[in-house]
């Protein structure tokens, strides 16, 4: 389907995938060949694109519910991966590094401000000054900022941060795969011997891969590209999950684990605006696992502390929570109150591109902010792991379009500036500079405000009164959901108890997922599944293991359940037998 002219500073960059879903029950996957629909008349019409076959036409017809139309996408094309858990952590990326020094800096800064962090990603040189690498397509490492990679990596490990390099240069007609048995003429495009060039760095505990660019390659290049990353990673460690970042793809890309950012788009309120619908309708595309560049890639004028914070927020509620761009002082959640700007990084951006005001970079409000929603992502990562478990299984993406749980709903099938993260919390992101209150639409029902959770009747659009500190959050009445203690890093070990919050003025149920978060062993039945189930009417709680799922260490487990807006908890003991609680 065409659209016109995209601008791509606006919106990002565009994945082909050949899949229109109506919010009337319908969907439609062309699997080949690629072309034109108009359906504006009372027939529809479909063009081949020039070049392209026109003897038949490969069409799949979906009909159903929206859950049946998510599912039947996911059959078609290959159900979403489950990820590492640390993926769903917070990544701070950089650009210019200076030298050693500069890099660990940020490190410790990271670990001694007490801001979680997982994974820190490093661009590589030539669309920086100084990266990890040497140059565009090279896989030595610079040695200003990774003198020693081995024991470099091994330090950033020990401080518990992953580390993910930045790769471009990739051939540009892709084929085959990592496992092809060495051909008898050499061919610079098979993927085999692209991957090799990775594997030689590989070794030394790299976490993950950044593959940049792209959209040059074919629609079945590209998915060789991402398929090397999935399959690649798993021969040298069979057993951990990969991960891979990519900025291109196409339809099954989410089947080979890829994850996908919005490229190289501009730092601007019209861009924050507009990518909330971008990522509702990616998540829609069958692509779960999204973001963008925190704060925008392509500093503006627009470029201030609030608009950072505004964008961090809507981050946190990001499958992919990543900062990401230039100049990179200003993606770092300290950036904003150092009083320098650090490397301009400039050679190269658009005319549009200017440095921010000097004056912003005393903002003391700025650091706080990113802290209250790091923490913020971290406590949720129990409901937000449930969810990818969910996605994994269904299909139903993480960031849903409101019309999925509400088709019957005009005003739900209207709105693209809001969405629900899973089925019970509604994230209505400020998108408007200097606002002091955000209109949203809340669906039917009771919903709860979850800053203050008081309660508020759905079926109706109102104003929510914000300061720069709150992003509107309600969570929907018969919803159970657990929150975790807060931690540096995902790994990170802690006896304060999971809590389970009660949110009551209907039945309700949630599935608390969980697996070790690194190993493929949940294929193979080591994960735990705890469904939590509330009756309204007696105001009980009861917790039972699943079937199909095991009790996992540390045993028995207990939580503290509570039911909105009271404080008062309850301590539940669950040994793998059937508890109930009335609260």
């Amino acid at each position: 389907m065409r659209t016109g002219a995209l601008n791509l500073a606006l919106n990002g960059m565009r994945v082909p995938v050949p899949w229109l879903i109506g919010t009337s029950g319908w969907g439609l996957y062309v699997n080949r060949p690629r072309g034109e629909f108009d359906l504006t008349g009372s027939e529809g019409r479909y063009t081949p694109f020039e070049g392209e076959p026109t003897a038949s036409l490969d069409l799949f017809i979906v009909a159903g519910d929206p859950t049946d139309l998510m599912a039947e996408y996911a059959r078609l094309t290959g159900f979403p991966t489950m990820p590492p858990l640390w993926t769903l952590g917070y990544q701070q990326s950089h650009r210019t590094v200076a030298d050693r020094n500069a890099m660990f800096k940020i490190a410790r800064q990271l670990r001694e401000k007490k801001l979680p962090c997982d994974a820190l990603i490093y661009l590589g040189t030539g669309w920086c000054p100084s990266g990890w690498n040497t140059w565009h397509g090279s896989f030595t490492f610079n040695d200003k900022v990774f003198p020693d990679p081995d024991r470099d990596i091994k330090e950033l490990h020990s401080k518990n941060f992953k580390v993910i390099l930045h790769v471009v240069g990739e051939p540009q007609r892709l084929f085959g795969s990592v496992n092809d048995v060495p051909s008898s003429v050499a061919d610079v495009n098979e993927i085999r011997d692209y991957w090799e060039k990775h594997n030689a760095i590989s070794h030394l505990g790299v976490d993950g891969w950044w593959p940049d660019v792209g959209e040059r390659l074919s629609d079945a290049s590209r998915l060789a590209r991402i398929r090397m990353y999935w399959e690649g990673s798993q021969r040298d460690r069979p057993n951990v999950r990969p991960y891979a970042l990519h900025r291109t793809g196409y339809a099954g890309m989410q089947r080979y684990g890829g994850w996908l950012w919005s490229g190289d788009v501009n730092s601007t309120w019209d861009t924050l605006r507009t990518h909330v619908a971008v990522g509702i309708n990616t998540s829609l595309s069958g692509v779960p696992h999204w973001g963008t560049d925190i704060g925008g890639f392509y500093s503006t004028k627009e470029l201030t502390g609030e608009l950072f914070v505004r964008w961090f927020q809507f981050g946190a509620f990001s499958p992919l929570f990543r900062s990401h761009g230039r100049p990179s002082q200003t993606r770092l959640p300290w950036g904003w109150n150092t009083g320098e700007l650090g490397e301009p990084e400039m050679d190269g951006a658009p005319k549009e591109s200017s440095l921010p005001d000097l004056t912003e970079l005393r903002n003391p409000k700025v650091e706080p902010i990113c802290r209250k929603y790091l923490e913020l992502r971290y406590r949720l990562m129990p409901y937000l792991y449930s969810l990818v478990r969910e996605t994994h299984e269904t299909g139903m993406p993480i960031m849903r379009a409101l019309w999925l749980h509400y088709s019957d709903d005009p005003n739900a099938i209207s709105r693209g500036d809001e969405y629900l993260w899973g089925r019970n919390l509604l994230v209505a992101p400020v998108i408007e500079k200097g606002a002091t209150a955000r209109k949203l639409y809340l669906p039917r029902g009771t919903w709860y405000d979850f800053w203050t959770e008081a309660k508020v009747e759905g079926g109706q659009e109102f104003s929510r009164e914000v300061d720069l500190e709150t992003m509107p959050l309600y969570v929907r009445a018969g919803s159970i959901l657990p929150l975790g203690p807060i931690k540096q890093h995902t790994g990170e070990k802690s006896d304060e108890l999971t809590a389970l919050a009660v949110y009551p003025g209907a039945d309700a149920q949630f599935v608390l997922y969980e697996d070790d978060g690194t190993t493929f062993d949940f294929q193979k039945g080591e994960f735990m599944k705890i469904r939590c189930e509330w009756k309204d009417r007696i105001r009980e709680l009861t917790l039972q293991l699943e079937k199909d799922s095991k009790l996992l260490p540390p045993a028995p487990r207990k939580f503290k359940a509570r039911v909105a807006p009271s404080t008062e908890t309850r301590e539940m003991t669950f040994d793998g037998k059937v508890v109930k609680a009335r609260l």
